[in-house]
């Protein structure tokens, strides 16, 4: 089936000059500031939270017959704009015609107690937020993210999607091109993701940071021999460290002039 009804087949080459054509006349018409998708290179991702979410879609049967037919529109660029908000993600897609499909995606927030379990998981696991961004966590957590059902990412019942293509299929191309989509959009900025989940990324770290800041404290109160007690100064020096103090006070009451 093509993309609409009783329409011939349209060359990839030309959907992908007319997505071009569309991407100019919207910005030129004021459309807002859009922001396309554009796969640079062999892989539809490149980061870890990439990959994961794109894994997480091509595991589950209810998508994965489906979600293939979206690879070839992501690729060719015909994702004209991608938005990611808390639970919503709201995308532009061109099709076979010359007006753009419009795309809504709803994604579930995470379930607090869900959350809560990963949160302590994590405590003093992640030492920065750019270790948790890069991905470099070790592989319990890696494991724990994308534990099917019960980790970081949705499951097909969290998610929900309409287009206002005429494809009558549960997931038409348009839809699966902007889940595409969301992996190359996590490449760029992960902390969408946590956005889209409706849950705060620090919660990950802090806890972490607030232990090391603990450590440093109790440390802190800890007295190092490199610091001088006042006995250690006289059996050194043979003088009593209240008279030096004494003395430097008289001293500098002399050189203070007498006010008139």
């Amino acid at each position: 089936m093509y993309d609409d009804y009783n329409l011939e087949y349209v060359p990839k080459a030309v959907k992908k000059k007319m997505a071009e054509d569309n991407i100019a006349y919207l910005r030129k018409k004021g459309a807002g500031e859009l922001a396309p998708i554009n796969i640079s290179g062999r892989q539809l991702s490149s980061t870890w939270w990439g990959k994961a979410w794109n894994r997480n879609l091509e595991r589950y049967s209810d998508f994965s017959n489906r979600i293939g037919r979206g690879r070839s529109y992501v690729r060719n660029g015909a994702v004209l704009d991608l938005k990611i908000q808390a639970g919503y993600i709201q995308a532009l897609v061109q099709g076979s015609i010359r007006k753009p499909y419009k795309v809504d995606i709803n994604i579930q927030p995470l379930l607090p107690e869900r959350w809560e379990e990963i949160r302590i998981a994590c405590e003093g696991q992640i030492d920065s937020m750019q270790e948790l961004i890069d991905g470099k966590f070790p592989p319990e957590l890696s494991e724990l993210f994308t534990a099917q059902g019960s980790g970081l990412f949705p499951v097909p019942r969290e998610i929900s999607f309409t287009c206002s293509c005429p494809d009558w299929a549960m997931m038409c191309k348009h839809v699966a091109a902007v889940l595409y989509g969301v992996g190359a959009r996590l490449d760029e900025d992960p902390t969408l993701f946590f956005t889209l989940r409706g849950v705060d990324i620090h919660d990950l770290i802090s806890k972490a940071v607030q232990i090391r800041t603990q450590n440093m404290l109790s440390k802190s109160g800890t007295k190092s021999r490199r610091i001088l007690e006042d006995a250690d100064i006289t059996s050194m020096f043979g003088v009593e460290v209240e008279a030096v103090i004494e003395d430097s006070r008289d001293l500098g009451k002399k050189n203070v002039p007498s006010l008139p």
